[in-house]
């Protein structure tokens, strides 16, 4: 749950299909942003159109717009990242969040003494939209935003737990289960029998799966989307079953 580990990047994937009745460019806009912030840097056109799948003359329209704009700027080598105007987009988007369900992650913290996160499935990653942290010297941490493979996770596994079989399936193929420590589960077959248990106790844990030490404590937000998921997460030493 800390930001201290290297998490391997998944997979960029295929652009979706585009709905029937949407705007294509604006489609092809947001493909082109999401392929950025999967690069985590700069990409050039060349790259950009191997992974979109675009034509050149296509994208640099697009970027030519989206440079104009300040959501994408051009660095000196001629590549292209992500720019500043989108910070305030996903501040704003963060603040909405954070606003709604600081209240409730506060109590958590009271209640439990640990850090409290608000999680959601975007895609095929769970990212942390909200967290209140632990008031402990010794506390984990992570950063808003951040996005992680949900096989590790306690909130990924109570949000792939509410998901058809078939679907979660198709997600662990498309984004793999890689180890990050001697606890993480890389077995396809072995994860999904665990999700039945997991669906009907409405919890799951993450036992030093995604951080040696850490345990996290999940469950799906009761009676809302089926994308959300709330967690309390702290140090091994204190996250017991006693506890």
């Amino acid at each position: 749950m800390t930001d201290l580990n290297t998490v391997p990047a998944a997979p960029v994937p295929a652009p979706a299909p585009q709905p029937t009745g949407g705007v294509q460019s604006v489609a092809r806009a947001f493909d082109l942003l999401e392929c950025l912030a999967d690069a985590g840097g700069e990409r050039g056109l060349s790259e950009l159109a191997a992974a979109t799948g675009l034509p050149l003359p296509t994208i640099h329209r697009i970027i030519r717009t989206l440079v104009a704009g300040g959501y994408v700027r051009q660095e000196a080598s001629r590549r292209y990242a992500l720019g500043p105007r989108l910070i305030r987009l996903g501040d704003g988007a963060s603040r909405m969040f954070g606003a709604r369900a600081r209240p409730f992650l506060a109590s958590l913290v009271d209640a439990t003494g640990e850090t409290a996160n608000l999680a959601m499935l975007d895609g095929d990653e769970v990212v942390y939209v909200a967290q209140v942290p632990s008031r402990h010297a010794m506390r984990m941490f992570t950063e808003v935003g951040r996005r992680v493979l949900p096989h590790c996770t306690a909130v990924g596994k109570v949000l792939l737990a509410r998901l058809p079989r078939d679907d979660v399936r198709a997600l662990l193929a498309r984004t793999g289960m890689p180890r990050h420590t001697d606890n993480t589960l890389t077995d396809p077959e072995a994860f999904l029998a665990q999700l039945p248990a997991i669906a009907r106790q409405g919890w799951a844990v993450d036992d030093g799966e995604q951080e040696i030490g850490v345990r996290c404590l999940a469950a799906a937000v009761p009676h809302g989307s089926a994308t959300a998921a709330v967690s309390v997460s702290g140090p091994a030493v204190r996250v017991t079953e006693e506890a």
